[in-house]
């Protein structure tokens, strides 16, 4: 088996893909073993031992299988025992999980099927274990004919890569991904290797089963090498958006601060460039791809409004805004709440964050008649920061600091009874100023559980 061709670009890819984890993983962690996605058909099935023979020959890594049962076949009992039977004829361990697959407006059953398979996938693999994936090249060509369709960019007709990581870190690998069907079914022919047959294939209903059964073999039978032909258009879109990805992080760098966006820097480039990186800003965020119309919206009102323009465009899950010549992504938080009579005691915030007190230059102690409280969003207050000249609103002293409008409500304000001792991370009242005092500063409660 192991001097078979497939075996033989089966292991070479796995090599590879597992000689580049500490390059790629966001995460910096060794993979200790393999977790197959088992789901008994030929592609999975062979899967598993082709990872059974590298684990042999690799005994660092460790072994498991995982099958997933989606719930939408009454066979789907008679998959998993045969699944779990395969496992224990090669002593591989073996797990099932159930999912419950919600039907969901606006998306497939075989998407939202995916993306519970993935997250399964995901909580049931044992730590340090890469997930391995079936997917060989007729899959590639399917997935890249998917997206031409709905009209996908660069990046989309990329199809596939070898090497993904979930939002977790987790990685996942593929490497039978240049491989054909038709090896694979030889493959299974050859040792003997059984596997099962969802009936859900053969239902042209889903449009990639329909591009399976009736585009594919009718475009293999006309062209000669068509699979391996769009694998090399593939190779070649994935190579143009490395390199576009290499220019937006360069881009990236030149425009952020800190989190947000310089209008001054992003005018320097062209229009395609500047959509282009205003979209890596956002996904950086995780935010979900704003539509064309949408784009040029932000970057109209972001590149010809005055700079002191109240500018928001509003998106699914919050707002692109413009402060002097930044603009931040902004999500919709609730109004802080109030803290009364809370003496000298540290208080959490609602955003995991910790406003606390340290000796120091600060305010005064309070008198024994004083009660210290929290307030938010007293803007109209008038105040005198120590070191600056004349009393004027928090507004102004805000706006003068810098902070941006939608932030000023946010900030801590302590008093003493009714009047405004200090804006925290800001300033002090200069009347209740002390070099031998108090400093109430805000700490993210995380980092203070962490150390």
């Amino acid at each position: 088996m192991t001097q078979t061709p497939l075996y033989k670009r089966f292991a070479a890819s796995l090599d590879n893909l597992l000689a580049d984890e500490r390059v790629h993983s966001k995460l910096q962690v060794v993979t200790r073993g393999l977790t197959v996605a088992l789901s008994g058909g030929v592609d999975s099935v062979v899967l598993l031992y082709l990872c059974h023979h590298y684990v042999q020959c690799n005994s660092r890594l460790a072994l498991q299988a995982i099958y997933v049962d989606h719930g939408l076949s009454p066979n789907s009992p008679k998959w998993q025992a045969f699944c779990e039977a395969q496992c224990e004829a090669l002593a591989i361990d073996f797990t099932p999980v159930s999912v419950k697959v919600v039907a969901q407006n606006r998306q497939s059953l075989e998407a939202q099927a995916r993306a519970a398979r993935y997250e399964a996938l995901d909580k049931q693999a044992y730590p340090h274990h890469a997930l391995v994936l079936g997917q060989h090249a007729d899959d590639q060509v399917e997935t890249f004919l998917l997206r031409l369709k709905r009209g996908s960019g660069l990046k989309g007709l990329g199809a596939m890569q070898a090497r993904t990581e979930l939002p977790s870190g987790r990685v996942c690998l593929r490497p039978l991904l240049t491989s054909q069907r038709a090896d694979i079914e030889a493959f299974a022919k050859t040792f003997g290797i059984s596997h099962i047959e969802d009936e859900s294939n053969l239902s042209d209903r889903f449009d990639r089963n329909f591009l399976r059964n009736q585009i594919l073999p009718l475009l293999k039978s006309r062209f000669t090498g068509f699979v391996p032909s769009v694998m090399r258009t593939i190779e070649l879109l994935q190579g143009q958006q490395a390199l576009l990805d290499e220019i937006t992080r360069a881009d990236l760098m030149h425009c952020l601060d800190e989190q947000s966006l310089s209008v001054t820097r992003l005018a320097e480039f062209a229009p395609l460039r500047q959509q282009n990186l205003v979209r890596a800003w956002l996904a950086e965020r995780g935010v979900q791809m704003p539509s064309q119309k949408q784009l040029e919206q932000i970057l109209t009102q972001a590149l010809n409004a005055k700079a002191d323009a109240q500018m928001a465009v509003t998106l699914p899950a919050g707002q692109v805004r413009r402060f002097r010549d930044n603009l931040y992504w902004v999500c919709e938080q609730a109004p802080r709440q109030s803290y009364s009579n809370i003496a000298l005691a540290p208080v959490m915030l609602d955003d995991s964050t910790t406003l606390s007190v340290i000796e120091g230059k600060g305010i005064r102690h309070p008198m024994p008649d004083e009660q210290v409280s929290v307030r938010f969003n007293c803007l109209n207050e008038k105040v005198k920061p120590l070191g600056r000249s004349g009393r004027n609103t928090l507004k102004h002293w805000l706006k003068d600091y810098g902070v941006p409008t939608w932030e000023r409500g946010r900030v801590p304000l302590i008093y003493y009874n009714d009047e405004l001792v200090q804006v925290v991370g800001f300033f002090v009242n200069e009347a209740y100023a002390s070099s031998q005092g108090l400093n109430w500063k805000l700490e993210d409660a995380r980092n203070t559980q962490d150390r």
